[in-house]
């Protein structure tokens, strides 16, 4: 089936409504609630996986392979290449080689690696705020310098800022980290910006780290172009990561891969991880990789419908309910990006908002950066009928603090 095609016969072959209770299952949202928002009695809306069911051809999988009873060494099967090669090209039409592609022990420590092996302390690395936290986290804690190229708001959307970008580079700026598309804000990049992306990198000899984990859930309407894609400038100056596991809601196995067409970028950073062995991925790594990418179109379809659907539904009822409080809208995922700016709290009076008064838990905006000021980022991908509970939560709460709106 081809996951761009989404028809009505289709929509409830799965159960995205259903409730799964997962308390006491060491699940970090809900079961470190506590820890990390100081009340377990909370709506958990900010850990960026899903509480749908992990489909069905993965778990046979998985079950299938726990039938042999012995899980010694393993190594990646030719399946695993196949099936990863299949989706560039299905989703994509990326005609890739396996030769291209290496298992990574996930995306944030895939960064660590290739900052450990293209870089020393002192460098620079640049990244885009508000953007995913440990885009800055993971270099400062390895001694870079994080240099801020802040994406600018242009009549309601965020832009690149090719021009911020061009006056912040000097020699000592070694990496871009690139997040396609973006988190938090959905956005999917349009070609034209990515290859003006890649001419500056690559003409000041800066290596791209493109982080794409949200690649496959792209809206229909959209297109997200692999980064080595967009121009040989991009192809010679990347390396790509990826993984089935935010669209397949498998974030706990670890199924993370790198593609690095160039053969100098690849070389270097695919013996750093042998060296380490870092390349060697477990059996059920390999096993869902490969039953994701083979049997998970049609469940990719019907799961984007849904969590599209719920993105439109949080965006009526804050319309009609709360106006104070906007949705950026996304091109992708299933985290919505809240401009809560017309409230006119501060940060900590607004986290307050959402987690003391409204019983919710949200990312703060500020931990993407202080262009998050005045924003909260929320998932969506849950049951609906959550998503309704939390806003019905969050009126009662605005309307106590604010009886004038």
């Amino acid at each position: 089936m081809n996951i761009n095609n989404m028809t009505d016969t289709d929509i409830y072959a799965y159960n995205f409504d259903e409730i799964i209770d997962r308390h006491n299952t060491n699940c970090l949202k809900v079961d470190l609630l506590d820890e990390r928002f100081g009340s377990a009695d909370l709506i958990p809306l900010w850990v960026a996986d899903m509480d749908f069911r992990t489909p069905k051809f993965i778990v046979d999988a998985i079950k299938e392979r726990c039938r042999h009873e012995v899980f010694g060494y393993t190594f990646a099967p030719d399946a695993y290449y196949q099936s990863i090669l299949a989706w560039l090209h299905q989703k994509h039409q990326w005609e890739a080689r396996k030769e291209w592609i290496s298992y990574i022990p996930g995306i944030v420590k895939g960064i660590a690696f290739a900052l450990d092996c293209f870089t020393l302390p002192g460098d620079k690395v640049i990244i885009q705020p508000p953007v995913y936290h440990p885009f800055r986290l993971v270099p400062e804690m390895q001694h870079r310098q994080v240099v801020d190229n802040p994406l600018k708001w242009v009549d309601g959307v965020y832009q690149m800022d090719f021009e911020h970008l061009e006056s912040v580079i000097d020699p000592q700026c070694k990496v871009f980290i690139l997040c396609s598309p973006h988190n938090p804000g959905g956005i999917v990049w349009d070609k034209e910006t990515l290859v003006r992306l890649a001419d500056i990198c690559a003409r000041h000899h800066i290596l791209v780290i493109s982080d794409e984990i949200h690649a496959e859930m792209t809206y229909p309407g959209h297109t997200h172009h692999p980064f080595p894609t967009v121009s040989d400038a991009a192809s010679s100056c990347s390396l790509t990561f990826l993984a089935p596991s935010k669209t397949f809601n498998i974030a706990g196995i670890v199924t993370s891969y790198a593609v690095i067409p160039d053969p100098h970028i690849r070389h270097k950073f695919f013996a750093f991880l042998r060296a380490r062995e870092l390349d060697e991925g477990t059996i059920f790594a390999y096993e869902a990789t490969t039953a994701a990418y083979t049997h998970g179109a049609k469940w990719l379809q019907q799961m984007l419908r849904y969590v599209m659907e719920n993105v439109a539904f949080v965006t009526h009822y804050l319309k009609e309910e709360l106006p104070a409080i906007k949705v950026y809208q996304p091109q992708a995922s299933f985290l919505i990006w809240l401009d809560c700016r017309e409230l006119g709290l501060k940060q900590k009076d607004l986290v307050a908002l959402f987690k003391d008064q409204a019983g919710l838990a949200l990312n703060n905006g500020t931990m993407f950066g202080a262009a998050g000021e005045g924003y909260m980022r929320l998932n969506a991908g849950c049951p609906r009928a959550i998503l309704k509970q939390a806003l019905e939560q969050l009126k009662t709460a605005c309307r106590r603090s604010f009886p004038q709106q």
